[in-house]
């Protein structure tokens, strides 16, 4: 091959090399943004709740798998209950000895008031006769001793009373107190969402505040972005978003700005690009509406990567390829 034709090879080599940087440039690049529109890459998440044990115990079942949908209250596991099950018995055991005496302080007050009411009229009688000098002063003086005795005896009762109360009192507490922890060794689900992790299996023993299931909160979905002073300043809480995600391009998701942090940082090496990294940025969360993510709560997926597009202020429009496009309802 001759000189001139190595240097024609090599210009038109050249030549597609080029085009080809510059499509794959403008399609990186992507469509051009209005001044009023800012972007942030990141991935959909939710807000994880943690379903973990009030006090240590032996798992005794598990009833859901990853990726279950659950309703809140539904029975996640259980916690074995034998020993508190038992604790409780004695307990209510404990409280119907109380009322027990309680009952018998009762009986003894009645008796007690019966004797003080026998002893004041013995001493109204020996009063009367002293008056008359039927009886010597010494025999009144002897009624008046057992009356008081017979009133000091039905404060002691009255006494006997109020202690058998307050054991009752005590008693109840105790079913209570052994009642709840019964009851927390049933584990609910406190919100409607999916089973994201299944963290223990049964016959694990868990210290308390051992992890048993993770859920996910799909009513609380969500973007996290960052974006740089000048366009975080701008941006308003409840501001108008939109996300598209990698996974599907050909869908625009609507959502709101929930959150701006009142503190820059620096962002995270997985959503940044390495002449950011000496920048400060603002986090922001693009929330999606919880209506429209209980239309499509079985297509909601966590991580997926997408960008999310931002409504800097007033008196911008949302170019035509990001008016909102959502797939068909599911059942429609």
């Amino acid at each position: 091959m001759s000189k001139r034709s190595l240097v024609w090879l090599a210009a038109l080599v050249v030549g597609i090399v080029v085009v080809g940087a510059l499509v794959v440039s403008d399609r990186l690049a992507g469509p051009s943004l209005p001044d009023g529109i800012a972007t942030g890459n990141g991935r959909i998440e939710a807000e994880e709740v943690h379903v973990a044990t009030v006090y240590a115990g032996r798992v005794e079942e598990v009833l859901v798998q990853e990726g279950d949908m659950v309703a809140e209250g539904t029975v996640l596991a259980r916690i074995d209950s034998a020993e508190t099950e038992a604790s409780l018995a004695k307990a209510e055991a404990d409280v119907a000895r109380a009322e027990q005496g309680v009952a018998e302080a009762h009986a003894e007050i009645a008796q007690r008031v019966s004797e003080l009411t026998f002893a004041q009229q013995e001493l109204d009688r020996a009063m009367y006769l002293v008056e008359r000098d039927h009886i010597a002063q010494s025999v009144a003086e002897q009624r008046l001793s057992e009356r008081d005795a017979a009133s000091a005896s039905l404060n002691v009762a009255k006494a006997h009373l109020a202690a058998a109360e307050r054991a009752v009192e005590a008693a109840e507490a105790e079913v209570r107190r052994l009642q709840v922890r019964l009851d927390d060794c049933c584990l609910e689900a406190p919100i409607d969402g999916r089973v994201q992790y299944r963290l223990a299996e049964p016959g694990e023993v868990l210290p308390a505040g051992g992890k048993v299931v993770t859920l996910l909160d799909l009513t609380e979905v969500y973007m996290t972005i960052f974006l740089p002073t000048t366009e975080a300043g701008r941006v308003a809480i409840g501001a108008e978003a939109r996300i598209i995600l990698d996974a599907a391009p050909q869908y625009v998701i609507p959502a709101s700005v929930s959150f701006v942090a009142s503190e820059a940082q620096f962002t995270p090496r997985e959503v940044e690009t390495s002449s950011e990294r000496d920048k400060l940025m603002f986090r922001v969360k693009v929330r999606i509406d919880p209506e429209l993510l209980e239309t499509y709560i079985d297509q909601v997926k966590t991580g997926l990567p997408g960008e999310a597009f931002v409504m800097l202020g007033a008196g911008v429009d949302w170019p035509e390829e990001f008016a909102v496009h959502l797939p068909p309802p599911p059942g429609s």
